[in-house]
């Protein structure tokens, strides 16, 4: 795509320009931010000024040259300046990938089977003996360690005779069965009584050493085992606002009935996507995927203190290689890379739109997930500028259900699964968000 600028329309640029460097230069007789054009100019260069009206420029002037054209885009552009004379024209050109067009199918063509909704006594009984764990208590005993005990315990660790002081602590508080800390820890430590000690080997995941065996000492301090309350009235009174047991089971089988429709829902949408990837034909660009894959593999050695060699003894000791890495890296950016193509022309197909409260709530899950308030949430995304991912990822999932609401559900034993009590009616009923449609069409 060619571009050609008038040096007329780059007025406003000049003049933010001018009106930055008057903040930053501080000329004899001049109040900040008052110093004239020219000799501004005349203290940075005239270079200095073009390079950032350019700079400023660029984007703007490709975004509406994308609209005019009404192409659309997908990644970020390859941008080449091939003409600047100063006073008449800036020219560039921009390569970029176009969003391939993909013939969508007949959703009620499609049949997928998953598992059946069932309630099981197990299931139930698994939650209630969940909350008696909550409201269990802790005695101590003298015995050796068994599995589903409370220990106190002292670690030290090293590698090659070095020892290694993140992987050593006193006094650390262990469910022993939980495999919540290092790696063999749970097998070597059951049968040990307390003040023994027990080493055992284990290959460490993260910090100076990781990737490589160390061998680990453990040394039990204390046990303690846990007494559970019976479940009976007086318990379900204690653990919920129940007054008798059979009450609370009755909560218990509601939430455990909650939870399973949850995890359907999840089997059918993964189902359907697959449907479609396995059988639309959808080209990944080669320069998508690559950024995908280089911002993945960023992410994974950016774990690993940016060392290249930590990832390949971590990759080793997993009894991987790095061409397996980066061809699981490479596989799963493609795959994500169609998958968004594909649920962007369902959206675009469908009309779907994004309500005000849809995007507030998706900020608002996703601060919970962080840890942090929604504001500095949405200060976050706006300073990395991924505000545009975030309503591009809540269209996706409205494209994505307004599909399974026409998909033909069974479970394995030939019932019909009723799709619209798990995912609701689609309806673009509500006011689109602030920023639809020019903002998510560039998002990859």
């Amino acid at each position: 795509m060619n571009v050609e600028v008038p040096f007329e329309e780059l007025k406003p640029d000049f003049d933010r320009a001018y009106k930055a460097l008057a903040q930053q230069i501080r000329l004899p007789g001049f109040r900040p931010g008052k110093a004239p054009a020219k000799l501004l100019e005349a203290r940075v260069g005239r270079g200095a000024v073009l390079e950032q009206v350019v700079n400023d420029a660029l984007p703007t002037r490709y975004s509406e040259a994308v609209s005019n054209e009404k192409i659309k885009v997908i990644g970020q552009p390859d941008i080449e300046i091939t003409k600047i004379e100063d006073g008449e024209e800036l020219t560039f050109t921009a390569e970029v990938d176009i969003r391939p067009e993909i013939a969508l199918p007949d959703y009620s063509t499609i049949d997928v089977t998953v598992d059946p909704l069932e309630i099981t006594d197990e299931a139930v009984d698994e939650q209630l003996q969940s909350l008696r764990q909550r409201f269990g208590t802790l005695t101590g005993v003298d015995r050796p360690v068994q599995d589903g005990d409370f220990v106190s315990i002292d670690l030290s660790a090293t590698v090659d005779g070095e020892t290694v002081e993140e992987a050593s602590a006193n006094g650390l508080s262990h469910e022993v069965g939980s495999g919540q800390l290092i790696e063999g820890l749970d097998d070597a430590i059951v049968g040990v009584s307390v003040d023994e000690s027990k080493d055992f080997t284990s290959t460490l995941v993260a910090g100076e050493f990781a990737g490589k065996e160390a061998v680990v000492t453990v040394k039990v301090v204390s046990v303690k085992e846990r007494e559970l309350p019976e479940a009976d009235d007086e318990f379900a009174q204690l653990a919920s606002e129940f007054d008798t047991i059979d009450e609370l089971l009755a909560d218990l089988k509601t939430r455990v009935e909650r939870v399973k429709k949850v995890e359907q829902a999840g089997q059918i949408r993964d189902k359907v996507l697959e449907t479609l990837l396995e059988t639309l034909e959808i080209p990944a660009p080669e320069a998508v995927v690559k950024a995908e894959v280089d911002s993945q593999i960023h992410e994974a050695i950016h774990g690993l203190d940016h060392d290249e060699a930590k990832l390949a003894e971590l990759l080793e000791s997993q009894g991987s290689s790095r061409e397996e890495f980066d061809k699981d890296i490479k596989d799963t950016a493609e795959k994500s890379v169609r998958t968004q193509l594909l649920l962007d022309a369902i959206a675009e197909a469908e009309g779907t739109q994004v309500g005000q409260d849809e995007l507030t709530e998706r900020i608002i899950f996703q601060a919970q997930r962080y840890g942090i308030s929604p504001e500095e949430f949405i200060q976050q995304v706006q300073q990395a500028n991924q505000l545009g991912a975030v309503f591009a990822d809540v269209r996706r999932g409205k494209a994505l259900a307004s599909v399974v609401d026409r998909v033909n559900v069974t479970d394995s034993t030939g019932a019909a699964v009723d799709t619209s009590e798990l995912f609701g009616s689609p309806s673009d009923t509500e006011e689109p968000a602030a920023g639809d449609s020019a903002e998510g069409e560039q998002e990859k």
